[in-house]
């Protein structure tokens, strides 16, 4: 960390690190607001798949 800071300097990196933090709150955001809309379930929800869904223990399809 202390070579970082030689190198880049304590303004270069302080304006780094603001920068990702205002990238992760978009993304954050993002994935905040898609689960938000037409009808779309939010992708936390689990749908169980029927019991007659399940795939042959051979293998084949």
């Amino acid at each position: 960390m202390v070579a970082v800071l030689l190198v880049f300097g304590a303004s270069k990196l302080s304006k780094a690190m603001g920068d990702l933090a205002k990238g992760v709150k978009s993304f954050k955001a993002v994935l905040r607001d898609n689960g938000e809309g037409e009808g779309s379930a939010p992708s936390s929800a689990v749908i169980p798949l029927p019991a007659h869904a399940s795939m042959p223990k051979d293998g084949a399809a």
